[in-house]
């Protein structure tokens, strides 16, 4: 089935489906923090830098990096991020802003084979985007709302899914280089949130054939013990065919939900990945352990 290829100047990621889930960290991204988008347009990075190399160390495959302050100069900052991010670690990246120039800025600094985040399904946002993509041979995220804005419809979604796929083909850009996102509501305010965004993916899958990926965190947005039900999203949507997410690595909850349902799917041979993650690094030595003696399991002594 579809596989997508990002890449940067030394690594690929590939998204697809019977693959692992590709987790792409969210955290550069200065919406709602205050402190990051005050030290970006002072032309600090050093917050950048250690989110990426935090998000990364948590199992990031990918990172979004976004640079979109009120008043600031988003196209320069944006390049600058890029290519700090890259000089620190080697995951590929997606370029998230619904500035043009801030995307042609983030291009021209990027190395790689990068994912553009994003498009929508309005005629002239995509006669600006598409054209871009397909001159940089990028892979970009098609979000399912177009001029009318975004529908509680589900079949609605899908219809702007696919007008997407069909222009972004116009441009020779082919499907295995869409990533669709549904759009994610909070549970909270929308309670078929969750079964409407899984009856998409499955349909994304099964009759457009694309992969998929979502801004996770909205769905728990305003709950109590948010982590939780965001990482149970996520497992279930995975069921249904998501094949990515942006999302924050760093939440045991949700990332120990990903990998389980990884191991579930078969995505995950062996279990390697799960076992190296939460292995006992008691196992094996006798300590904290138990022995099993005639039959029966005792209490390793101390």
């Amino acid at each position: 089935m579809t596989d997508t290829v990002i890449s940067s100047a030394t690594k690929e990621v590939v998204i697809g489906f019977g693959r692992p889930f590709v987790m792409i960290g969210e955290r550069i991204n200065p919406t709602g923090r205050k402190l990051l988008a005050e030290e970006m347009k002072n032309g600090d990075f050093s917050r950048v830098e250690a989110d990426a190399l935090a998000q990364v160390a948590a199992g990031a495959q990918m990172l979004d990096v976004n640079a979109g302050i009120p008043l600031a100069d988003e196209p320069a900052l944006l390049a600058q991020a890029i290519k700090l991010v890259q000089s620190v670690t080697d995951v590929p990246l997606a370029i998230d802003s619904s500035i043009i120039e801030a995307l042609e800025a983030g291009i021209e600094a990027y190395q790689g084979k990068p994912l553009i985040n994003s498009v929508t399904g309005e005629n002239e946002v995509m006669e600006r985007v598409l054209p871009l993509v397909a001159k940089a041979g990028a892979a970009v995220v098609a979000i399912s709302n177009d001029e009318t804005g975004i529908s509680e419809d589900p079949d609605v979604r899908f219809d702007v899914a696919k007008k997407i796929v069909l222009a972004a083909a116009d441009y020779g850009i082919p499907a295995h280089d869409v990533i669709v996102d549904p759009l994610v509501m909070p549970i909270g305010a929308m309670g078929t949130a969750g079964q409407q965004v899984f009856a998409l993916v499955r349909r994304l899958r099964d009759e457009l054939g694309v992969n998929t990926t979502c801004g996770a965190s909205n769905v728990s947005f305003g709950l109590p013990n948010r982590h939780a039900v965001t990482g149970t999203f996520l497992a279930m949507a995975m069921g249904a065919g998501m094949t990515s997410a942006i999302m924050n690595p760093m939440h045991a909850e949700v990332k120990t939900a990903i990998m389980a349902a990884d191991v579930l799917a078969g995505n995950d041979t062996n279990c390697a990945a799960w076992i190296t993650e939460n292995r006992d690094p008691n196992a094996g030595t006798g300590e904290g352990g138990t022995r099993r003696r005639g039959g029966r399991r005792r209490p390793a002594s101390v």
